[in-house]
């Protein structure tokens, strides 16, 4: 028998490349959607072969009608307080209120369980909803993937391609875990369906530093890539400052200053696991940053 398994969320980017890989592993597939989301993404949800309910997000028994006969409710959902806590909220007393045993929040981040109340604002929210999902009667399983690969391509302004650096903060050798968008998914796929899985599982698609990259660009663009330092980190704490009080941006997902918090905690260290979750699930082919970004340098995407 099918496995149901309920993606809230699925509109949106990583969403949608977890309802395929689901779908390519034989579950069926339920995605809630509002009234409002995009006809063009719901069209191709259902293209897909996914099955899609129109309901209202905030209506816990809306949405439980949703979850009934589900095995995992995944949330790929993304935002700030009014997603990660509000609609988190109720997705998840949907979830209890329709039995479903388990439950995957929208966390999808590097490791924040080192980091300290008020240093990432983001993050921040994602622990707060922890403290709701550990008080639940729902077994939940949080998935840290370190941040996505896929933004070295570009949103992360870490490779500078046509300067030909490759921009730091702090050390040039300290190491970070990537993991592409699309392993994320087949990764949280397999969880979805693992009715065994622990609270917390961590996975690195690649962990590499700053002095690596260059290496890695350089062989990819047969020219020489440079190291670039913008200071150390007690700058990049003074700047965060100077950024959240010259352009607070409380209404936006990813103002600057919310970038560069990301950036000082990945390469602080303190959100690197010398160990991961990897080889749980055997079969997973995992995509290294030279392969990754070999695939968009052919496609000519490595232009910033």
């Amino acid at each position: 028998m099918k496995k149901i398994i309920v993606v809230a969320g699925g509109t949106g980017n990583l969403g949608e490349r977890i309802i395929k890989a689901l779908l390519e592993k034989g579950a069926d597939v339920r995605v809630p959607v509002r009234k409002s989301s995009d006809i063009d993404k719901v069209t191709k949800l259902r293209n897909l072969g996914a099955q899609v309910f129109t309901v209202d997000m905030s209506s816990v028994d809306d949405v439980a009608n949703v979850c009934r006969g589900a095995s995992c409710v995944i949330s790929a959902l993304a935002g700030l307080r009014d997603v990660i806590i509000d609609a988190q909220k109720v997705l998840l007393d949907a979830a209890i209120a329709a039995g479903v045993p388990r439950f995957i929040p929208s966390d999808f981040s590097l490791d924040f369980t080192n980091l300290g109340a008020g240093e990432n604002r983001n993050l921040d929210l994602r622990r707060e909803f922890h403290s709701y999902v550990d008080t639940s009667s729902i077994a939940a399983t949080t998935i840290f993937n370190g941040p996505f690969m896929d933004l070295l391509t570009g949103q992360m302004p870490m490779i500078l391609f046509k300067q030909k650096r490759v921009l730091y903060w702090g050390k040039a050798d300290q190491r970070m875990d990537f993991t592409t968008m699309d392993d994320t998914a087949t990764f949280t796929a397999n969880v979805a369906l693992d009715s065994s899985s622990p609270r917390f599982l961590r996975i690195a698609g690649d962990q590499i530093s700053a002095r690596e990259l260059t290496a890695v660009m350089s062989g990819i663009e047969h020219t020489t890539f440079r190291l670039l330092r913008a200071g150390g980190l007690g700058l990049l704490n003074i700047l965060i400052k100077v950024a959240r009080f010259v352009a607070p941006g409380a209404g936006e997902l990813y103002p600057a200053w919310q970038g560069m918090q990301y950036m000082r905690d990945m390469m602080g260290g303190r959100a690197k696991r010398d160990s991961n979750d990897n080889n749980r699930y055997p079969g997973m082919h995992w995509t290294t940053a030279n392969a990754m970004l070999l695939r968009h340098q052919a496609a000519g995407e490595l232009t910033r």
